[in-house]
């Protein structure tokens, strides 16, 4: 079983915004495979679906970004899964807009929502895909800018990197994306 967890803001407000991503990757996420959010629990929309064989949950907490660790905990319990096999999709404003990176583990650098993520799950090490956002022409603070929607110019950029990242999400738990 694997776990693949979007992280972003649950309001419409949100929606179009760079702190986002994560909610727009795991989206295609179930789109590519086929299912839709169908329930809530665990403090998340969550969608089930099977990649060869295997259950994979794709969930977007609502408990908004900084909180996101308490969901991904929730959704770890109830399905009895390690964090070897959790998956994070996220923004990162450390990294140039439009590029999309794996790691295996690693730090929460700059992002609040990640630093939820290893606080309540006590590690690291578990699987992330990071969305870039940093525009090196844009010289606001942070939390503006990443509760600041995607310039019209820069959004088909950010829709190819979202559907990048889903198809790692994908190859990650298993699937030959």
């Amino acid at each position: 079983m694997y776990i693949i967890v979007g992280l972003g803001n649950p309001e419409e407000k949100y929606l179009k915004t760079f702190h986002n991503m994560g909610y727009i990757a795991a989206g295609d996420v179930a789109a590519k495979l086929g299912v839709k959010f169908k329930k809530k629990e665990c403090e998340s929309y969550v969608a089930e679906a099977h990649i060869g064989g295997e259950k994979v949950i794709i969930a977007r907490p609502v408990t908004y970004m900084n909180a996101s660790g308490r969901a991904v905990k929730q959704l770890l319990a109830k399905y009895k899964c390690t964090c070897e096999n959790l998956v994070v999709l996220y923004d990162d404003y450390d990294i140039p807009k439009g590029s999309v990176r794996i790691r295996p583990s690693g730090s929460a650098g700059t992002h609040n929502g990640m630093r939820s993520v290893i606080a309540e799950t006590g590690t690291q090490n578990f699987a992330r895909i990071r969305i870039g956002i940093r525009d090196p022409e844009v010289n606001i603070p942070i939390i503006n800018y990443v509760l600041s929607e995607v310039k019209k110019s820069d959004y088909e950029l950010f829709i190819s990197a979202c559907g990048r990242a889903a198809d790692a999400a994908i190859a990650l738990a298993g699937g030959q994306k």
